[in-house]
């Protein structure tokens, strides 16, 4: 999934926007969003018809039509090769030039900046805490207390802050440095994780979930948008195909320790201790992590 669903779709999409890339983005991220609720609707639709065979053929047909077909007839690698820049179409016998300056590594170069190794260790610090969180939460809120449907309730409060946050960040002003709202999105978790502990009425359990949702609707829209304005999009894939390889296995890191850790202790209070400390220091790594300037291919770029 990680390959088509993240660095895929983040691929195209920051190929075709510069200037628009935060708006481009966060209409990517709802619609994965969107998705994700209604598959699941339409595969227990079709098992209620006609057993889980015919689920998998539901979901493998969908994808098939929505995903695939679109993509192979309509899909154009970069502007360029239609004779289009980002963000805007050429104009006959005008000066052609794209919306927005941006600068352009090659992969060895990017290794080199330290901007690269402060988003790869803030991927490494804050995925852990969003698959953690999230994998445990609906389990967590029963133990202290909450009703089971209560629960479900603030599970889904808490998926609904994720697509106000994406929609939010795609009205991010283009001068604001990235780094800034990337920290915004470690202190959201942070928060939002630390009053998780302390839950006992489902008032709590509400605030904490729609918190650390915001949290999570931010990163999963404005990281992919960092990786792209700090590096460009000649090499985005590549580039960012190492940093989704750690992000991968922190993401399973943070449910195998969120559950060790239950295991050992007889409840969540430990692990959720655990992640606020790692996103904390995402707020830290955030503020670090400046743009690499070295290769910009201008220096008159707001986005220092």
């Amino acid at each position: 999934m990680g390959g088509p669903f993240d660095l895929g779709i983040y691929t195209a999409v920051n190929n075709w926007f510069i200037a628009r890339r935060p708006l481009a983005n966060s209409i990517a991220t709802v619609a994965q969003m969107a998705g994700i609720v209604t598959m699941p609707l339409i595969a227990q639709l079709a098992m209620h018809q006609h057993g889980w065979r015919f689920g998998w053929v539901a979901i493998g047909s969908l994808t098939l039509v929505v995903g695939l077909l679109p993509v192979w007839l309509l899909m154009v690698r970069r502007p360029e090769d239609l004779g289009l820049l980002p963000d805007r179409r050429s104009d006959a016998g005008a000066e052609l030039r794209p919306a927005r300056e941006e600068a352009n590594f090659s992969r060895r170069a990017a290794l080199a900046t330290a901007g690269f190794w402060l988003l790869l260790l803030y991927t490494v610090l804050v995925y852990p805490v969003q698959a953690g969180v999230s994998l445990h939460q609906a389990a967590h809120l029963i133990e202290r207390g909450i009703a089971p449907t209560i629960a479900a309730t603030i599970v889904s409060t808490f998926s609904l802050a994720s697509g106000i946050a994406a929609i939010a960040c795609g009205f991010l002003p283009r001068w604001l440095p990235i780094r800034y709202p990337l920290t915004l999105v470690a202190i959201f978790l942070t928060v939002g994780t630390l009053l998780m502990i302390g839950i006992s009425t489902a008032t709590d359990g509400f605030v904490s979930g729609a918190l650390f949702g915001f949290g999570i609707g931010g990163l999963l829209t404005l990281l992919p948008l960092a990786w792209a304005d700090y590096f460009g999009r000649a090499n985005f894939a590549a580039i960012r195909g190492i940093a989704l390889s750690a992000q991968v296995l922190a993401q399973a890191a943070g449910p195998l320790l969120s559950g060790a850790l239950h295991d050992g202790t007889g409840n969540y209070v430990r692990s959720l201790q655990s992640f606020a400390v790692l996103s904390a220091f995402g707020v830290v790594a955030a503020l670090l992590a400046r743009r690499p300037a070295a290769l910009a291919t201008s220096a008159r770029s707001p986005m220092l």
